[in-house]
């Protein structure tokens, strides 16, 4: 066990299963039909030379740098700005950094809660410099399908959009994980969706923060859901429980 342990935190093992990650992430991109819903709106603002913040769910974002980085190319930019993500700094935020270099999109570690400021202070200056930053509203903590308003306050003092982005695969493993992770499966159809950009105002109290979150939490699920539906699937429900209580009910369960 000490053993399996030690390789996994190897760097050399990590960049090997990294690797293998980007190429699963490939080959189910090609091998799958996609349908891509919406994608007239991050055209728009990127032939605009607009910046956006392109947020998805926790569990959602294996497939989705592959369709950004397409986005990005598609809106005929012969220079387009480079896009940053951010990841948090616990092992599997480590794993999904390793996996995304190879996507040619950068990654700023840090959350809303660890180096929150610090992450936050370099996405907002991605964004005045009119760059692109993607960023998971559930995590890293979590509930899954539950948004901070740590998106918000990005956009507000970036100026720039929320671009709300999902996807969802006929052929998938939703795994026993706090963000219900969405693991897609080759040879099936696909669905990409992007939502209508939400300009959050500038100006905002606490308890317009809240609104602001909310709606966004509402759409990016309203999102989710179309996707599932469209390639045959019922909708998720968001999760109630965050990482650390959701790893203490599966310990619980396992000492049963």
């Amino acid at each position: 066990m000490e053993l399996g342990k030690r390789l996994l935190r190897a760097d050399a093992t990590r960049r090997a299963l990294s690797w293998f990650v980007y190429l699963y992430m490939r080959f189910v991109y090609a091998t799958t039909r996609w349908t891509v819903i919406g994608e007239e709106h991050p055209i728009r603002l990127s032939t605009e030379g607009r910046p956006c913040v392109a947020a998805f769910w926790h569990g959602r974002m294996l497939m989705l740098p592959m369709e950004l980085r397409r986005i990005v190319r598609a809106s005929g930019r012969k220079h387009p700005p480079p896009i940053h993500m951010l990841i948090s700094g616990h092992g599997d935020g480590r794993a999904i950094s390793d996996v995304i270099r190879y996507t040619e999109i950068r990654t700023v570690e840090g959350s809303t809660n660890q180096g929150g400021s610090r992450a936050m202070r370099a996405l907002v200056q991605y964004l005045h410099q009119g760059e692109y930053v993607g960023i998971t509203p559930d995590g890293p903590n979590g509930p899954a399908m539950r948004a901070t308003t740590g998106v918000i306050a990005i956009a507000k003092l970036g100026h720039a959009p929320i671009l709300p982005y999902t996807y969802a695969t006929s052929r998938r493993r939703i795994l026993n994980s706090w963000d219900r992770f969405h693991l897609p499966l080759p040879f099936g159809r696909g669905a990409f969706i992007w939502g209508e950009p939400i300009n959050v105002p500038d100006e905002l109290g606490d308890a317009e923060m809240e609104t602001w979150r909310a709606r966004v939490e509402e759409r990016m699920n309203a999102l989710t859901a179309e996707a599932d539906r469209r390639v045959g699937h019922e909708a998720i429900a968001p999760g109630t429980l965050t990482r650390r209580e959701w790893n203490l009910r599966r310990r619980a369960g396992a000492r049963a």
